[in-house]
C-alpha cells in the first residue's frame, strides 16, 4: 500500500506490478560465435586456398547472425507499449486533487496507492470498498465495486459515513490489462465547506490557536455549536473536555454597555473578545445556497490583548513599557511571563528575593523552586495565563533556600500583549517567625504536660522513700551503724523532691500562694544571698524606677525566678572566658521599670498585651545567646554546660513559674556599637495589680498537739506504697486507721456504717477517683472533714475539683507533716462544730 510516495520514491508493490525488461543476448554467447565463425572460415582457407571464398562465407554468417538478434529484439518489445516498468510516483503525484480523495485498488481490493485527501479522511487502513460506512451504505459501495469490474464504471449520488458526511463515489476499470479500478469520492456539494474532518478544531490546530489567544467554534446558521476547540471550552465552561456540541453559541457571550463582547463566564474580570465570523462555503458552490441546517460558520474570538501581525499593537507595546519601567521601580519582587510561562520581565527587587541578583532571570519560573515544586508552580502559572484574570498564591521553596516556604503570588494579566502573569514574591518572615513561635509554644505545652505526669509519678516513689527512711530513723539513734545511711538516703530524696517541684513549676502545676507586693522589696530580700553566689569577679548592680505599681505574687516563687536568672548570668560570663575585657570584671545588671499601656501599644508587640506593668530586667556581660540556643533556652533539661555541670532547669522553672503566674518573659541580646553581642537580656512584665492591697494577717498554723484525743481515720491511696507509710505514720501518731485501696472500698466502709472522724484520700485514682468518692461520701455525711493527697499543684486541684472545705497536702510529705496536717484538719472540724453548737 502506498503512503503519499513523494514524485520520485518508488514503492515494493511498484516493483511488483512491473513488467520484466528485455535482455540482449549475452555478450559471450555472441563473442564465442564470432570466434567460431572466424575458424570455420580459417578451416575453409586451407581446404580450399581461396582466400575469396573464406571472405564470402565469413560476410554471409554475419548477415544471418545479426538477422536472428534483430528478431529477438522486435519480438520483446511490440511497439506503441510505451515505457516497460510502471512508476506509481508519477501516478500519485497525477492524482493530488485538492477536494477529491481518489485512490487506486487492484483485482484483490488491496489499496495500491491513494491521494492525500483520501487518506486525510479515510485513513491507510481503509482500502474500498472497505470504508467506514454503515451496513446498508457499504452493501451499496460493494455492489457498486462488482458493477464496475463487470460493466467499466459504476456511481453512488450520495454515501453517508459514520461521521455523517455524504459523498459522491465513483469506480472507474483502468489499467493495461484492466484489472485495476480507479475510485473518486467527493464531498457531497453542499456539505463540503462543513466538513469537520477539514478544520479539527480539537486537535492541534485549535490548540495553536489558543495559544496565540484565537479561541474558535463551528457553527450551523442558526448559531448551534457543532464543534469547539479545547481553549473555548476551558473558557466557555471552565473544563477544556466540555462538550458544548448542540448548544446555543451565543449563551456563552456577553456584551457591556460599549458593546463590546466577553465571555460570559469570566464576569467583569475578562477581557473583551473581537469576533470574527467566517463562513464556510465553498466559492464554487455559491451558486447552490445550502439551506439553513447545512450553512456552517467558523467563529473566532481574538482576544483583545492579542495583535494581528506582529504580535500586539503599538499601543499594547507602549503600555507593555511603561508597565515594565513603573515595576521596575517598585520594592516588591514582581515578575510577568507569557501564556507559556516563559519570563518577559522581573525587577531588582525580585531577582534579590530569588538569589539571582546579577544573573539574570531563567526561562521559567519553575526553575527557581526545589524539584517537588516544580509541577505545582507549573500549573498554577497556566491556569492564570489562561481564562478569566484571577489571583491567588501559592507556597514554594526556592533553590536558593529550600528550608523556608515562601508565598509566591500570581495574577492573571490581559491587554499588554504577550504579559499573561503577573508573579509577586512577598516577604513572609514574620510570618514564619509567628508560626515558629506557636510551634514552639505547643511544644513547650506539651512537655509541660510530660513534665507534670513524670513529676507526679516520682513524687508518690519519694513519698514511700522518704517516710520509709524517716520510720526507721525513729528506731536509729545517732551513731548507729545504719544511722548516717539512712541520713544519705533521706537527703538524696528530698534533694529529688527539690528536682521534681522544678518540674511542677516549669509545667506549671506548683502551688502557688499569691500576695500583692513590691518588686523591689522581694529584690531587697533575694539581693544578699544572690552577692554570694556571684562571688567578687562579678559586679552586681541595681536600679529601681520609680513609682513602680504593685504586683500579685507568690514571693518565694518570684524569689525562685531572680534566682535562677542571676545565676544563668554567672554561668554565661564565666562560660564566655570569665569576666569581661572591658572593666576587668563581669557585670550583672538589674533593674526594675515602669512601663504605660500607651508605651505597650508603642512596641507592638503581639503577645503583650496592653495594659499597665512593672517590668524586672536582668542583663549580663556573657557575649549573648546564640541564634540556635535561644529557640530552645526555655527547655526543660536543656543546657550548654558540659555533662555533669547542669541540669538544665533553672530557665524552664522560670519560665513555668512566668506563666503559671499570667506574666510574660523574652530573652534578647545586647548589642554593641559595632552590632556584635555583648550580653544577654531577660525581661520579666508583671501585670499591675489594681484594688486594694490586703492587709497581712499573722494566723499562727495549727499544730498536732491543738489536737490530742486520737480519731478514726479513713485512708484511701491506690499506691500500696504510699498507703503503708500513711498508715504507719498515722497509727504512730495515735489514730485509728481503716485502709482502703481504691474509691469504690473507701465508699462501701461509709455505707456499711463505718464511723469515721476525716476521710485522707488521693486524687487520682482507677476507678472511682477521690472527688468522685468524696462526693459521695458528702452525700451520706455532710459535715465529713476530707484531707486530699497530691504530687499535683493545690490550685489546679482546687479549680478542677470545687469540693467545699476540702483540705490538701503535697505530696512527696514526712511521718510528721500527714500527722500534723490530719490534727489541724480535726483541730479545724472541732472548732467549726463547737461554733455551730453556740450559735
Amino acid at each position: 500500500m502506498f503512503r503519499r510516495p513523494g514524485p520520485r520514491s518508488e514503492t515494493a508493490e511498484s516493483k511488483d506490478v512491473a513488467s520484466p525488461a528485455p535482455e540482449a543476448p549475452p555478450a559471450r554467447l555472441l563473442a564465442g560465435l564470432g570466434a567460431a565463425l572466424l575458424g570455420s572460415a580459417g578451416v575453409l582457407y586451407f581446404a580450399t586456398g581461396s582466400g575469396l571464398v573464406a571472405l564470402a562465407f565469413v560476410l554471409a554468417a554475419a548477415v544471418l547472425l545479426g538477422g536472428v538478434v534483430l528478431i529477438d529484439r522486435m519480438r520483446a518489445e511490440p511497439a506503441g507499449e510505451g515505457p516497460a516498468a510502471a512508476d506509481w510516483s508519477v501516478t500519485v503525484a497525477a492524482i493530488e486533487r485538492a477536494g477529491e480523495a481518489i485512490a487506486i485498488t487492484d483485482r484483490a481490493n488491496r489499496m495500491v496507492c491513494a491521494n492525500v485527501f483520501f487518506l486525510d479522511s479515510f485513513g491507510v487502513n481503509a482500502a474500498p470498498p472497505s470504508l467506514p460506512l454503515e451496513r446498508e451504505a457499504l452493501e451499496a459501495v460493494t455492489l457498486l465495486a462488482r458493477t464496475a469490474w463487470r460493466d467499466g464504471s459504476a456511481s453512488l449520488e450520495k454515501v453517508e459515513t459514520a461521521d455523517e458526511t455524504h459523498w459522491q463515489v465513483s469506480a472507474t476499470r483502468a489499467g493495461r490489462g484492466e484489472d485495476h479500478l480507479i475510485w473518486r469520492l467527493r464531498p457531497h456539494a453542499r456539505e463540503a465547506a462543513s466538513s469537520l474532518h477539514a478544520l479539527d478544531l480539537a486537535g492541534p490546530f485549535g490548540k495553536m490557536l489558543s495559544r496565540a489567544g484565537i479561541e474558535t467554534a463551528i457553527t450551523t446558521a442558526d448559531g448551534v455549536i457543532r464543534s469547539v476547540s479545547a481553549g473555548f471550552a476551558e473558557r466557555a465552561a471552565g473544563d477544556e473536555r466540555a462538550s458544548l456540541v448542540g448548544q446555543d453559541f451565543v449563551s456563552f457571550l456577553r456584551s457591556d454597555e460599549r458593546d463590546r463582547i466577553f465571555f460570559a463566564r469570566e464576569g467583569r474580570g475578562g477581557t473583551p473578545q473581537t469576533l470574527v465570523d467566517v463562513p464556510l462555503v465553498d466559492p464554487a458552490e455559491r451558486a447552490a445556497p445550502a439551506g439553513p441546517d447545512e450553512a456552517t460558520s467558523l467563529m473566532l474570538l481574538i482576544d483583545s490583548g492579542v495583535g494581528i501581525g506582529s504580535g500586539f499593537d503599538g499601543g499594547a507595546q507602549a503600555g507593555v513599557a511603561q508597565l515594565d519601567a513603573l515595576l521596575a521601580q517598585l520594592p516588591l519582587g514582581l515578575a510577568m511571563t507569557d501564556r507559556d510561562g516563559r519570563f518577559l520581565f522581573g525587577n531588582d527587587a525580585f531577582l534579590r528575593s530569588v538569589g539571582r541578583e546579577g544573573r539574570g532571570l531563567p526561562a521559567f519560573p519553575t526553575d527557581l523552586v526545589v524539584r517537588e515544586d516544580k509541577a505545582a508552580l507549573s500549573d498554577a502559572v497556566r491556569r492564570h495565563g489562561r481564562g478569566p484574570s484571577t489571583s491567588g498564591d501559592v507556597a514554594v521553596r526556592l533553590a536558593n533556600s529550600p528550608e523556608e516556604p515562601v508565598s509566591l503570588g500570581l495574577a492573571g494579566v490581559r491587554g499588554l500583549g504577550e504579559a499573561a502573569v503577573l508573579l509577586s514574591l512577598a516577604d513572609t518572615s514574620q510570618e514564619n517567625q509567628l508560626r515558629r513561635q506557636v510551634a514552639q509554644a505547643t511544644k513547650m505545652q506539651a512537655v509541660g504536660q510530660l513534665a507534670g505526669g513524670v513529676a507526679h509519678d516520682f513524687n508518690n516513689v519519694l513519698t514511700a522513700i522518704i517516710g520509709t527512711c524517716e520510720l526507721m530513723l525513729l528506731r536509729h539513734i545517732p551513731g548507729d551503724s545504719d544511722y548516717d545511711d539512712i541520713q544519705q538516703i533521706r537527703a538524696n530524696s528530698n534533694r529529688a523532691a527539690s528536682l521534681t517541684r522544678q518540674l511542677l513549676a516549669f509545667s506549671r502545676q506548683q502551688t502557688l500562694r499569691p500576695e500583692i507586693i513590691q518588686l523591689p522589696d522581694v529584690v531587697s530580700e533575694v539581693s544578699p544571698l544572690i552577692k554570694r553566689l556571684l562571688g567578687e569577679k562579678i559586679t552586681y548592680y541595681v536600679q529601681h524606677d520609680r513609682n513602680l505599681g504593685p504586683v500579685r505574687a507568690d514571693p518565694q516563687q518570684l524569689e525562685q525566678v531572680i534566682m535562677n536568672l542571676a545565676v544563668n548570668a554567672r554561668d554565661a560570663i564565666q562560660g564566655n572566658g570569665g569576666p569581661s575585657r572591658g572593666n576587668g570584671q563581669g557585670r550583672i545588671s538589674l533593674f526594675t521599670r515602669s512601663l504605660q499601656a500607651k508605651q505597650v501599644i508603642q512596641l507592638g508587640s503581639e503577645v503583650l498585651p496592653a495594659a499597665d506593668y512593672t517590668v524586672l530586667i536582668v542583663q549580663d556581660t556573657g557575649g549573648g545567646i546564640p541564634p540556635h540556643v535561644l529557640p530552645k533556652l526555655f527547655e526543660p533539661f536543656f543546657t550548654t554546660k558540659e555533662q555533669g555541670k547542669g541540669t538544665g532547669l533553672g530557665l524552664s522553672t522560670a519560665y513555668g513559674i512566668v506563666k503559671q503566674s499570667c506574666w510574660f518573659i523574652f530573652a534578647d541580646n545586647i548589642n554593641d556599637k559595632a552590632g556584635h553581642p555583648m550580653g544577654a537580656r531577660f525581661t520579666v512584665y508583671f501585670p499591675v495589680h489594681r484594688g486594694e492591697v490586703p492587709k497581712k494577717r499573722e494566723a499562727a498554723p495549727l499544730v498536732s498537739s491543738d489536737w490530742s484525743a486520737g480519731g478514726k481515720v479513713l485512708l484511701v491511696e491506690d499506691e500500696d506504697m504510699v498507703r503503708i507509710v500513711a498508715e504507719r505514720a498515722l497509727t504512730r501518731a495515735g489514730y485509728e486507721i481503716t485502709a482502703c485501696a481504691n474509691g469504690e472500698e473507701g465508699l462501701a466502709a461509709i455505707e456499711e456504717g463505718g464511723e469515721f472522724d476525716v476521710v485522707v484520700s488521693d486524687v487520682v485514682m482507677p476507678g472511682m477517683d477521690g472527688p468522685a468518692m468524696v462526693r459521695a461520701i458528702r452525700a451520706l455525711k455532710p459535715g465529713m472533714p476530707v484531707l486530699f493527697m497530691s504530687g499535683y499543684a493545690e490550685e489546679q486541684l482546687r479549680r478542677d475539683i470545687d469540693i467545699a472545705d476540702m483540705h490538701f497536702i503535697a505530696k512527696p510529705f514526712s511521718v510528721a507533716a500527714i500527722g500534723d496536717k490530719v490534727g489541724a484538719v480535726l483541730s479545724e472540724a472541732r472548732a467549726a462544730a463547737g461554733a455551730g453548737a453556740g450559735a
